[in-house]
């Protein structure tokens, strides 16, 4: 498995516990039970499936820790006429883990995690929900990583 769908997995964890207040615990075993399938259907893995799990756990486990940093710092990027209630949830989960990994994550890359963003919003995002994100992160990958 690799970073992508360790990125694919921590946004579905996310956008699942937006939904249902799920434990941090309950998330990960959901997402290791539905990962592991889909990765015995693969047959040409070449990245360990546990490299990605760790780093979809720091992602999910980070991402609901600073969840109140992570929000205010997208609402501290919408223009005047946006809010968190107005974002779709899909949308929103891409965004927070992805504002996580720019502001947390000292050696991530906000180039390769703003392109993952916007790749993964074109294949599970509304048609639009792309140049939103890139917006979005495009000036948060601006202002550096959160103190």
């Amino acid at each position: 498995m690799s970073r992508r769908k360790g990125r694919i997995l921590a946004f579905q964890a996310v956008y699942s516990w937006d939904v249902t207040q799920a434990s941090v615990e309950d998330l990960l075993t959901f997402s290791w039970t539905k990962s592991e399938t889909e990765t015995a259907a693969e047959e040409n893995e070449t990245v360990d499936p546990q490299d990605s799990k760790v780093f979809a756990s720091l992602i999910i486990a980070g991402t609901i820790e600073h969840i109140k940093e992570i929000d205010k710092l997208i609402e501290d990027h919408l223009s005047a006429s946006w809010s968190l209630d107005r974002i779709n949830k899909v949308t929103l989960a891409i965004l927070r883990t992805s504002i996580y990994e720019l502001a947390f994550v000292a050696e991530s890359q906000s180039g390769i995690v703003i392109d993952e963003a916007v790749n993964i919003a074109k294949d599970y995002g509304t048609d639009d929900s792309y140049k939103f994100i890139n917006a979005v992160l495009d000036k948060i990958g601006k202002n550096g990583k959160a103190s």
